[in-house]
């Protein structure tokens, strides 16, 4: 680990680090531990600066909201990055298209696209993560995702070196696309339709209203634990999950939501073995059960 390199490197640019910098804040879930640095570049000049110098030098994961992340609570060695909110700026070009930073939350890009009348993004109002962590995963509800509504995404690769990519020229399955892991986000385009403002409020509505009564709030989760195994059956993740495994499993603090059984909690203060165990019993259930496989939706920091 460079750290005498970064230290330097950071009063040379006046770039600001943390060392030993503790993650558990930093997601839904409030597990994990810490992360030998910590970076929040404060511009695009700061984080190229950055990668030119250490991009492929060291372990490096970006993370958004954390709203779909699980950290271990060991020390990641390596560099964890979070845009700053000078990465979360909205616009609104002439044609229509609105270009939203990748530190950008889903709903206030939902909220501002509202706003202009255009819609067919009422459906970000639901997903509680940002633009970043939504492209990497292709995020969606309501039968919507994000890749319904991309017209191209601009990112970093590990040299510095600034790229945008058409949405046509990615390849795009259902919760996931060949987007390479090394890549940053930086922002992306969106498109929509004319739509009036009071239709798209009460869109926005009943879809928020149709999460909260399904899924769990204001609670220590983070999102689907699972991808829905469209593959290889038409039973929802949940079910497949309500008929393998006793609704009050729990190893520790960690244990299944009671309105949502491909949610998991962390009740008090569960660890990452907790939610891990939880989530291995989960998948072995399952498959035992069924036969099916479940494919991890949360992304996990080892």
């Amino acid at each position: 680990m460079l750290i005498e390199e970064i230290k330097k490197f950071s009063k040379e640019t006046n770039n600001k680090f943390d060392f030993d910098y503790d993650l558990k804040k930093k997601n839904w879930f409030n597990i994990g531990g810490k992360t030998k640095v910590y970076f929040k570049p404060e511009s695009l000049s700061n984080l190229v600066d950055f990668l030119k110098k250490f991009g492929n030098k060291e372990k490096i994961f970006t993370i958004g909201a954390g709203s779909n992340t699980l950290i271990n609570d060991t020390i990641f060695n390596g560099i964890v990055i979070k845009l700053s909110k000078n990465f979360s700026r909205i616009s609104l070009l002439p044609n229509g298209i609105i270009v939203a930073g990748s530190a950008c939350s889903d709903k206030k890009l939902s909220e501002f696209a509202r706003d202009y009348e255009i819609g067919g993004l009422e459906f970000l109002s639901c997903i509680p993560g940002t633009i970043g962590g939504g492209l990497r995963m292709n995020a969606g509800c309501f039968n919507r995702e994000f890749k319904d509504i991309l017209v191209s995404v601009q990112a970093i690769d590990r040299l510095g070196r600034v790229i945008t990519i058409p949405a046509n020229k990615i390849l795009f399955e259902y919760r996931n696309n060949d987007l390479s892991e090394d890549l940053i986000f930086l922002s992306a385009s969106f498109k929509g339709e004319k739509k009036i403002k009071d239709k798209i409020e009460k869109e926005m509505t009943k879809l928020r209203e149709a999460k909260d009564n399904a899924q769990p709030t204001k609670i220590k989760t983070s999102g689907s634990t699972f991808k829905n195994p469209i593959a290889q059956t038409n039973k929802k993740v949940w079910e497949l999950i309500k008929d393998s495994v006793p609704l009050d499993t729990s190893f520790g603090d960690a244990r299944i939501s009671e309105k949502h059984c491909n949610f998991f909690v962390n009740s008090n203060n569960a660890s990452f073995n907790d939610m891990k165990r939880l989530i291995d019993f989960v998948t072995v259930s399952v498959q035992k059960k069924t036969g099916i496989k479940l494919e991890k939706e949360i992304k996990i920091l080892e």
